[in-house]
This record gives structure tokens, sequence and C-alpha cells, in this order.
């Protein structure tokens, strides 16, 4: 299986979506929802829009666990990647956030049912550099080479290169920042949304690089994997052609299937040589999120892949019997007292 592409997501059904005005600022991908459209249509359509990203994940065998947030102070909640991402061997990466109202987005529910479902041997918490003004906001910020262990990060006020050296140190990615700008010299707020790595296929926005050296070594460093580069322009970027994902999903039979989830506007904007150089190496799925969208993310956006081990359930589990003695309903303790279940 390749380790570029998760079999497993995390995806937040944010009941309360709307696009945040505290983001609106840098993200030049933002946009207002339509005129006199009221935020509880604007939310309830964008729900529909979480729902069928779910249901197409699942209909090509991709493992998706559902969170809800019915918190109206959140409303970018739909978009995990940004605080937390997964890496094989069993670290978590937990990340400072850059808009103080997406900082309470993280979610120990979540961490939880990670360490239960998976195997998480570490945790690393960076969210503590905000009140210092350091950010780094996950795979938003970062596209990670998972194979060749290389973070390309576009830098912005969401992509601190110090704190990209922290996580690179503890998680063994080379770091490889550069300045990626749009026509009108707007920084891009996220790197998600100009590159995406899949297993033997790159896009990205290579021309949004304005400094030629930079951009020809991040070329050379796409091309020295074998990787197959599909160069996307500006006007593709605007239409979140580079905001895609690839994931392991399953055929009916069990055989695995790579596919490259996208939104239907995305795939839209494509040229017919660049779906044909995707397809080569994977499906694409692509979902109509319009509203989301108004946000400044898209699908890539709203997947928190799972890069970790699954835990086998419990019954299937070898257990010690001094863990399987505290695994009991109703344990007895040496004094003849029962423990209770929830303590």
């Amino acid at each position: 299986m390749s380790a570029q592409a998760p079999s497993a997501v995390i995806l937040v059904r944010a009941t309360k979506f709307v696009p945040n005005p505290a983001t609106a600022a840098d993200n030049a991908f933002q946009a207002d929802a339509p005129t006199g459209q009221t935020e509880e249509s604007t939310s309830a359509h964008a729900m529909a829009e979480m729902d069928a990203l779910a249901e197409a994940l699942r209909a090509v065998g991709v493992r998706v666990h559902v969170f809800d947030d019915d918190d109206h102070t959140r409303p970018d909640s739909v978009f995990p990647n940004n605080w937390v991402s997964t890496h094989a061997g069993g670290a978590v990466a937990v990340y400072p956030m850059y808009a103080s109202n997406r900082r309470h987005e993280r979610r120990a529910d979540v961490l939880e049912m990670l360490k239960s479902e998976y195997r998480v041997q570490t945790i690393v918490d960076y969210s503590g550099l905000e009140p210092d003004g350091i950010f780094l906001e996950g795979t938003g910020a970062m596209v990670l080479d998972h194979v060749s262990r290389v973070a390309y990060t576009a830098r912005s006020h969401r992509a601190d290169v110090a704190v990209l050296e922290r996580f690179c140190t503890d998680f063994t990615y080379e770091p490889m920042a550069f300045e990626a700008v749009d026509s009108d010299g707007v920084p891009v707020y996220h790197t998600n949304v100009i590159a995406c790595i899949g297993t033997d296929v790159a896009m990205i926005a290579l021309g949004m690089i304005p400094d030629e050296h930079r951009r020809e070594q991040v070329r050379e460093r796409l091309a020295v994997t074998g990787r197959t580069i599909v160069e996307l322009t500006e006007e593709q970027i605007r239409e979140f052609a580079g905001n895609a994902v690839e994931l392991c999903g399953r055929t009916p039979d069990g055989r695995r299937r790579y596919v490259m989830a996208m939104s239907a506007r995305a795939k839209r904007s494509l040229r017919p040589e660049q779906v044909a150089a995707i397809e080569e190496s994977c499906e694409i799925v692509a979902v109509d999120i319009p509203t989301i969208e108004l946000a400044g993310g898209s699908v890539r956006c709203m997947i928190a892949g799972i890069h970790l081990d699954r835990r086998p359930p419990l019954a299937q589990a070898e257990l010690t019997e001094a863990v399987e003695a505290i695994n009991e309903d109703n344990p007895v303790t040496p004094d003849g007292r029962y423990v209770d279940g929830n303590a």
C-alpha cells in the first residue's frame, strides 16, 4: 500500500458553516455567500455537500470517520487537516492556528478516536506556539511527500519557517520552503491550494513560484521521485484544481484502488490531457461543493488523512493477564471492593 495515500479519513460535519470573516484578510480564494442567502441556508447547503463527500468516499471503499460540530463559533471546523496530521509509525501532530477563532477547532474526541482505533505512539503538540505568533497550519500549510520525506511549504502568515523546521526535525522530513504569489503579488495562504502530491502523480502551479531558481529546484525535487508532474495554471488554481488528495479505497471484491478526490469545479477546470495524466495512476472522484468553496478551501482541506495502522478489535487483541484484569467490567480489588467501570 502506498505511504502517500491513506485508506481512512476524518471529516467534520460543521452544522454552522459560514465563510469565516476572521480569515478573509489573507485568503484570496475566499468569497461571500450569495446576496440575500441566510446563514441558515448557507449552512444547510454546506451540510449536504459534506454528506455527499462522505458518501462518495465510502462508495469507493475509503473508511470515513465523521464528527459532528454544532458550535457556531468555529465556522471553519469543516477543515480539520489544518489542526491535525497523522504519520506512519504512530505519530500525530497538532498545530498552531493563525486565526484566533480557529484555535478551538482542536478536539480531544478526535484524538481519543485515533488512540482507540489506531496505533498511536506519540502526539506532538505545537499549539503552544500560538501566543508567540508562530503558526503552521498542518497539511494546509505543508504538502507532504510521505515517500521521499519532503515538506513543500509556501511561506505565509500561516506557515512559519521556524516551526516548519521543528516539525521536520521531529517527523524526519526535509523542509522545502518557497515564496508563492498570485498575479497580483498576493502570497498564497496555504500550500495545498497550489499543490497536490500523489503516489505517481503531482499537480502543482510552478508558475506561481516567482523565483525562477527556486521554481526549478521544486520541479527537480518532484521529478526525481519519478512522478508525472501536471503543471496547473493560476486560473486552474482559482478553480481549486490543486486542492486535491489521493486516497486508497477498495473495490467491492476487496482489491486496492487509488482515487484522487477533488471538487467537481476543480475537475471541470482540468484539460483532457491533464485528466488523462492523473487517471494513469488513480481514479478521479469529484464532488460538487460550491458552498464550502466559498470559505477558500476545497475537498483536500476537508480531509484529514489517517496514516496510522488500525488496531484489531479488542476481542482479537492479545492481552496480557494484567491488562485483561483491568479490562473486566467489574474487577475486584485486593481488598474485595468493586471498581466502578467509570472510575
